[in-house]
């Protein structure tokens, strides 16, 4: 019996992981649940799961999720404020960590779980956009164990060879571990979102309610903009740089509009290994949660006679300029990367909520760019600092692009 803690319980990735959990109760128990300022939501996890301990990022609805859980005297305990998530992200009795709290929100709790050497189910990409060197780095510092929950990065993890799974797990790379392997590129699929055949002039008119509505996955506002703009490919490249140790010139994206080939290696010889399957989070989270078991799932087979056609183009840069921006990025170093995430999370926030057009989301994140990319970092404080020195000069140039 493995015990869980999900930070980030109610959104698209922590249901998908109670899914899982439910299929296989003999398997795995829920020692706590996290989440921002859900409280109904929250209410009806404790109630169906009864978790030891449940942490609120919001002390009042922390107050209000005690409230009504006393009311049908529930054992659960609640907790309040980010302190409480690194705590239960390192407790003792912890086996596995779920981390799939979005956006940089999600640096310090994981880091938490890495650094009491905890098995990380890696969903928050963000944490190695704004930390990567100093991430890994903790990993085989505490031996934590680092399993990729991202589909692309799951279905790259299962086409590799075992002995390299494990080196990735560990963080225990050897220099050109690809090349010893023979592997010459990985390729990242992506959808190319809700606005891959949207006449460019039209770009200007978007809404925010158009560009979270994916055509593929069932996500969260924030990351369907991403996927929209195709920043969360331009974040997934960055990941992939990191998690697989991979040079930049051998991380290829390729759009694929289906959504059944999640990601592929490919070798030396002229191979290339995909990882195929239903567009449903179930299947990485079960394979990451048992790893290097497979379990059983209720996601549907793929049925190659009714498939039809698989197709693949390359992405117009005039078309997604936050991946692009994202490949500069990552050729830059930490700083950009850092800086790139916090500008995007602002330039994302203000087009939800009306303040900015989806073109000048780019905008945005190309002007913080040219401002911090240059900057040193190489430890935690001075991240958080250019994370924030970043976040302001995002507002401010969102004040001037104002619609």
């Amino acid at each position: 019996m493995q015990r869980l803690v999900i930070l980030g319980a109610t959104g698209s990735i922590g249901q998908s992981t109670l899914k899982v959990v439910a299929e296989h109760p003999e398997r795995f128990e829920v020692l706590a649940l996290t989440a921002q300022r859900s409280v109904n939501a929250m209410l009806a996890l404790c109630r169906t799961y009864k978790p030891r301990y449940a942490v609120m990022s919001d002390p009042a609805a922390a107050s209000e999720l005690q409230r009504q859980l006393q009311q049908s005297h529930s054992p659960t305990e609640v907790l309040a404020g980010e302190q409480a998530l690194q705590q239960l992200a390192a407790h003792p009795d912890a086996d596995l960590v779920m981390a799939a709290i979005v956006g940089s929100a999600g640096l310090l709790p994981t880091l938490a779980a890495v650094q009491a050497g905890k098995s990380v189910l890696l969903a928050n990409k963000e944490a190695l956009v704004m930390a990567g060197g100093l991430f890994m780095q903790q990993v085989r510092q505490h031996q934590a164990r680092l399993l990729p929950i991202d589909s692309e990065h799951n279905a790259i993890f299962q086409c590799l060879p075992a002995a390299l799974q494990q080196a990735v797990v560990h963080q225990q790379l050897p220099a050109d571990s690809l090349g010893q392997y023979r592997i010459s590129k990985l390729l990242l699929t992506a959808s190319g979102g809700p606005f891959l055949q949207k006449p460019l002039t039209e770009f200007q008119q978007i809404t925010p309610a158009q560009a979270v509505a994916h055509p593929n996955w069932s996500m969260g506002q924030k990351i369907s903009v991403d996927s929209a703009t195709m920043m969360n490919k331009g974040l997934e490249f960055i990941e992939a740089h990191w998690l697989f140790q991979c040079p930049v010139d051998q991380i290829e994206v390729v759009i694929h509009p289906q959504s059944v080939i999640h990601s592929m290696v490919q070798y030396q010889d002229g191979s290339v290994i995909a990882q195929l399957g239903q567009p449903d989070m179930c299947t990485p989270i079960a394979y990451a949660m048992a790893y290097p078991e497979r379990i059983s799932t209720a996601v549907p087979a793929l049925d190659f006679s009714q498939l039809g056609a698989l197709s693949f183009c390359p992405a117009e840069p005039e078309r997604f300029p936050n991946l692009y921006l994202a490949i500069e990025a990552c050729r830059a170093g930490q700083a950009a990367t850092t800086a790139l995430n916090a500008a995007n999370e602002v330039a994302v926030a203000a087009f939800l909520a009306g303040q900015l057009n989806f073109v000048d989301i780019a905008a945005v994140n190309a002007e913080v760019l040219s401002l911090l990319a240059s900057q040193q970092v190489d430890e935690l404080a001075s991240i958080l600092a250019l994370d924030e020195e970043a976040r302001s000069n995002a507002t401010q140039i969102v004040k001037r692009l104002q619609p």
